[in-house]
């Protein structure tokens, strides 16, 4: 279930949705305009429906969060990223992003989007490119028929 740590920073990164619970990633969603109102049973059901979710603690308080919708194969669309803002400004949504983008599960996918209009500098760091309302990682080219 561990992925990682930055010990030194004292933040555990994990890569299974056993490691996010309820009622921690509703306490993250408050920080947000548009996840404020989801309730334990949504983000329980939520979190049953996404095939890859990622989160890092640090003294065992869930504090970033992010997670994956994905055929394993040609797309993936990251969604919920989250970091606590008293954890801002650290560089961790970027260690979440480039543990999430890493993961052997996902890394060889083509294409990556993700739907966040408050996050497209953030993601244009990352190596996102605005197209027509979303944002796209684009690893290879892709053929389109």
């Amino acid at each position: 279930m561990t992925g990682g740590e930055d010990a030194a920073a004292g933040y555990v990164f994990y890569d299974s949705k056993l490691a996010v619970k309820p009622g921690d990633l509703r306490d993250l969603y408050r920080f947000t305009h548009w996840g404020r109102s989801r309730t334990l049973e949504q983000i329980e059901r939520m979190l049953c429906g996404s095939n890859l979710c990622f989160s890092v603690r640090h003294d065992a308080k869930l504090v970033a969060f992010c997670r994956m919708l994905t055929d394993f194969v040609f797309r993936g669309s990251i969604w919920d990223i989250l970091v606590h803002p008293d954890h801002q400004g650290r560089g961790l949504g970027t260690k979440l992003i480039t543990y999430a983008l890493s993961h052997p599960a996902v890394r060889d996918i083509p294409i990556i989007t993700s739907y966040s209009s408050d996050l497209v500098l953030f993601l244009k760091r990352q190596g996102f490119e605005y197209r027509e309302g979303l944002m796209v990682l684009q690893r290879v080219p892709v053929e389109y028929s």
